[in-house]
């Protein structure tokens, strides 16, 4: 069954069961089974085996902890117990109430939400909860769906992480690049510099970013995304009702009336430093090289930063707690159990999913459905202008069913190099920069990636309900992308290519008609 057709089966079974039953953990777990009997061939003892070991291994890897998804699964409970704090604080509410006064419309929401991410360039994980943790706020008194919130967070974080060189992703990819073009013989241009020409390849990441900022101008929606942001707008409910018991744990939590806006700020803060220095200083104990910062970011242990990021934004969180609470003199020790719980408990239905998520990533690497897909990339005798657009779905395809972009880089950026180097040199960097838009397309969409997940828990989104309302919008994206590589291809014009995008993105913005809904903005306010 190993890098066959049938490798397919698992991941799509559990895409299928996701977007069919809405239920994301039973869907998931159809998948790793379906998966395990597989490898097992449909042996049942067997496949229990290879079901534990799989699952297991989420946890334990060689004999040892496995610190960087441990690590990873910390990370979330510890932002949920510092979200519960700032609630309970009052820290939330005077956000909202401060930005409400600067940001004055439901478009200026959505545009500040898409800076915050392209800002918080330095890691995805840590954009994908962060920014929507600081958005929400003003994003629910603007009556912005919280589908619509986990929608931008989750375009501003992998998409623009993918272009950057000071980032985890962009040492990463420099990484494999320096390999590939050695493999190749290339050396008009070193790694770095290859990474820097591709920027403007990387069509999807522009095409992403300009739906949202499209969207968000012109305040219109499509798709399941249309009946979350009318309900939104017309009755004020951010969160689709049959989930709302499922996410909106803030309401369970006493507020207080002493909050300032510092005490959500101070923690986020701190917390974006904290993770940033701790990234910093573990590159540099780590390095082996150049000293350089992208050398520092590349050698960086990303998940043991977010850990120390997450104490220290823990820390100051309870030192504004315990501080306000001293001025009314009076502890209440079921207060801080009630915090304690509930941020832990909002972050518990992410945790499961991103669990089984790596295990069912697990074996769907020992089925080969990346080697079998990359397989029929090599096979395909087509015209070499066409290549970057089918290196482009092809790399989508693969990410959207293994749930990993990284995955996607390490398997398809070799060979992307390889068939260049067979047909035309020239194409070299195009091909891989279709390599990495697309794995990113894919990741974007699929319902069992990692940043999928984090995005729609650092929004306090149901995770069903951001996957299916944001896969319209990637679509969109993805076309324009596919049709953008088709001139960029056949050309070899960078520039055309990019041209053929922004072109795009102004049609599209010129096609969609203006949003006439009654406008609540002066409800907002009240």
């Amino acid at each position: 069954m190993e890098n066959t057709i049938f490798s397919l089966i698992p991941p799509l079974l559990a895409i299928f069961m996701v977007l069919w039953t809405k239920r994301v953990l039973l869907s998931l777990i159809v998948g790793i089974v379906a998966g395990a009997i597989l490898l097992a061939n449909f042996q049942i003892w067997e496949t229990i085996l290879i079901t534990w070991e799989a699952f297991i291994g989420v946890f334990i890897a060689d004999g040892a902890i496995n610190t960087w998804n441990v690590y990873i699964l910390l990370f979330p409970l510890m932002l949920g117990v510092i979200t519960a704090f700032m609630s309970m604080m009052g820290g939330t509410r005077a956000f909202g109430e401060w930005m409400v006064t600067r940001v004055k419309t439901r478009a200026g929401v959505q545009i500040m939400t898409m800076i915050l991410g392209v800002i918080i360039f330095i890691d995805d994980y840590f954009n994908s909860l962060a920014v929507g943790q600081v958005a929400r706020p003003i994003a629910d008194r603007h009556r912005v769906s919280r589908a619509k919130l986990a929608y931008i967070v989750d375009s501003t974080a992998a998409p623009v992480c993918v272009v950057s060189p000071v980032s985890s992703w962009g040492a990463y990819i420099i990484g494999l690049l320096g390999t590939i073009l050695a493999a190749e013989g290339v050396t008009e241009y070193n790694a770095f510099g290859a990474f820097i020409q591709m920027i403007p390849m990387n069509l999807y990441v522009f095409a992403a970013l300009g739906v949202v900022l499209v969207i968000a101008l012109k305040g219109v929606d499509f798709g399941p995304m249309k009946v979350h942001e009318n309900r939104a707008r017309e009755t004020g409910e951010v969160l689709n009702p049959e989930h709302k018991e499922q996410i909106d744990t803030e309401s369970k939590l006493p507020v207080s009336h002493r909050g300032t806006v510092k005490d959500l700020l101070l923690p986020i803060v701190v917390l974006f430093l904290a993770t940033v220095g701790a990234m910093m200083w573990t590159g540099l104990k780590a390095i082996d090289g150049e000293t350089t910062l992208i050398n520092i970011f590349g050698s960086a242990d990303v998940s043991l930063s977010l850990v120390y990021g997450g104490l220290a934004g823990l820390i100051m969180t309870f030192i504004l707690y315990f501080a306000q609470v001293s001025k009314t003199g009076k502890l209440d020790t079921n207060q801080v159990v009630i915090g304690l719980k509930e941020g832990i408990k909002s972050m518990l239905p992410s945790v499961y999913i991103l669990i089984l998520a790596w295990t069912i990533v697990t074996l769907i690497g020992q089925l080969g459905t990346g080697t079998y897909l990359a397989g029929i990339v090599e096979q395909t005798n087509l015209s070499v202008g066409l290549l970057p657009a089918i290196l482009f779905l092809i790399a989508g395809f693969m990410a959207f069913s293994t749930g990993t972009s990284w995955g996607s880089f390490g398997i398809l950026l070799p060979i992307a190099g390889q068939i260049a180097s067979a047909t035309d040199i020239s194409l070299i960097l195009p091909m891989m920069a279709a390599v990495l838009a697309g794995s990113v397309f894919g990741d974007h969409c699929s319902p069992i990636s990692d940043t999928t997940i984090l995005s729609s828990t650092g929004s306090s989104c149901h995770h069903i309900d951001h996957v299916v309302t944001q896969i319209p919008y990637a679509l969109v994206a993805a076309v324009i992308s596919a049709l953008g590589y088709i001139i960029l291809g056949t050309t070899n014009s960078t520039v055309l290519g990019f041209a053929f995008v922004l072109a795009s993105l102004l049609a599209f913005y010129f096609l969609l008609k203006n949003n006439v809904a009654v406008e609540v903005e002066e409800d907002v306010a009240n």
